[in-house]
């Protein structure tokens, strides 16, 4: 027992970044769970950690590419928050990711999340018997994107729909799918 421990403790030095940051998504996926919402003091120290460890480890060239990350995870998700599909939180908690594992990374676990996302989203709504009532906003929100294209009234109409609407909180997704990325790639081991 104590030789897989200590296995264990070399496994997460080795990689105690990858393990950090998920930790951290962790973290963020029961708050938003419970607050649906990633909280600025989640976010904010994970995105700037990832910057002074970037740049203590490698200079100024891995400060630019931590920044380039994070720059990658913000661009990913900002267009479902600039029509309100989505919390600025989880936004920044993917440029979080990006600021610690880089831009490939990033880029493949943003993939394997909005798959988490979209499968958690169905089964949402099968578990609510509500199909056809999400059927039918999907269209009008898929609809509302095509005709009206602007996103400042894209975020007005969604804002107003919200009440009515059922969240996800995609912390989780975010989470879920960084992870499995991590352990498909053997990042944690």
């Amino acid at each position: 027992m104590q030789a897989l421990l200590f296995d264990f403790a070399q496994i997460v030095a080795q990689n105690w970044t990858v393990w950090l940051v998920t930790i951290v998504l962790i973290l963020a996926a029961v708050i938003d769970g419970f607050e649906l919402k990633v909280p600025n003091w989640v976010t904010y120290p994970f995105i700037i950690s990832g910057w002074v460890y970037a740049f203590a480890a490698y200079g100024w060239e891995g400060l630019g590419w931590s920044v380039l990350g994070t720059a990658v995870g913000l661009l990913l998700l900002l267009p479902a928050y600039a029509i309100g599909g989505m919390g600025a939180g989880d936004v920044k908690l993917l440029a979080g990711v990006g600021a610690w594992i880089l831009i490939q990374n990033t880029v493949n676990s943003f993939c394997v999340s909005a798959v988490v996302g979209a499968l958690m989203a169905v089964a949402m709504v099968v578990a609510r018997r509500a199909w056809k009532k999400h059927q039918d906003q999907f269209w009008l929100i898929l609809n509302e994107i095509m005709v009206i294209k602007n996103p400042e009234r894209l975020a007005e109409i969604a804002a107003e729909r919200k009440s009515r609407m059922l969240l996800l909180p995609y912390g989780i997704p975010i989470a879920i799918g960084t992870i499995g990325y991590f352990l498909w790639m053997g990042m944690l081991v």
